[in-house]
């Protein structure tokens, strides 16, 4: 019974300090002391749980340390959340390259340097999803003959009458235009490009065409930030 008292005393107190009457707790907004009484709440019917049942103390004392130890826990992690999902994108970053970091408040989309040195990219072209390597040098966006098919574009009826320098030599593309380029959740339609003729590019590139529409782009780090 002295514990079920404790307890009750416990929760009358919490109650009291989160109310709107109580303005803040440990600093807190009154909003934030708000959001946590879902905390608050599951603590109070954990520990009752654990008082209503026969128990020996120490039983009792380890229940309360551990219950207490996981609010802990959760208050730490409200607490820091920006900075645990700032560390979490980027170990998703790491783990998936190419892959975008987005962040729809902002307007930006992040990517992380592969292992190579590139940033390659991973995007959409006319709906087909293909990889780009972020090239400033590329004046426009160039794609791959292969990619060029999967985006639906006839590399038949095309004219590859443009001299290119590529890594792996000179060589010609043809001048197009793509429906739709979309990257990161970043999309821009009637996108001047070049398709390279078959076997004279490896990888498709994400060129000035589209970075230019872009309201910022900028390479710090490791990381690759595109704003839309």
């Amino acid at each position: 019974m002295l514990f079920i008292g404790f307890a009750l005393l416990v929760a009358v107190a919490l109650a009291l300090l989160i109310s709107a009457d109580a303005g803040s707790l440990a600093g807190l907004t009154q909003d934030q002391t708000g959001q946590l009484i879902p905390l608050v709440i599951l603590l109070i019917v954990f520990a009752a749980g654990a008082f209503t049942q026969r128990r020996r103390a120490a039983e009792l004392l380890g229940s309360l340390a551990l219950w207490g130890g996981l609010f802990a826990v959760a208050m730490l992690g409200y607490a820091y959340r920006d900075d645990l999902s700032g560390v979490a994108a980027r170990v998703f970053g790491d783990l998936l390259p190419g892959t975008a970091i987005v962040d729809s408040e902002n307007g930006t989309a992040t990517f992380r340097r592969g292992g190579d040195g590139h940033f390659r990219i991973k995007g959409s072209i006319n709906g087909a999803g293909m990889t780009l390597i972020f090239d400033t040098g590329a004046s426009a966006v160039v794609l791959t003959h292969a990619d060029a098919q999967r985006a639906g574009i006839d590399t038949g009826k095309l004219r590859f009458d443009i001299p290119v320098s590529t890594a792996n030599g000179t060589g010609r593309a043809a001048s197009v235009t793509l429906d739709r380029v979309e990257i990161g959740g970043i999309a821009r339609r009637r996108v001047r490009a070049f398709v390279a003729e078959a076997h004279a590019l490896d990888t498709s590139l994400l060129g000035m065409s589209f970075l230019e529409t872009l309201s910022r782009y900028a390479v710090s780090s490791n990381s690759l930030e595109l704003t839309d």
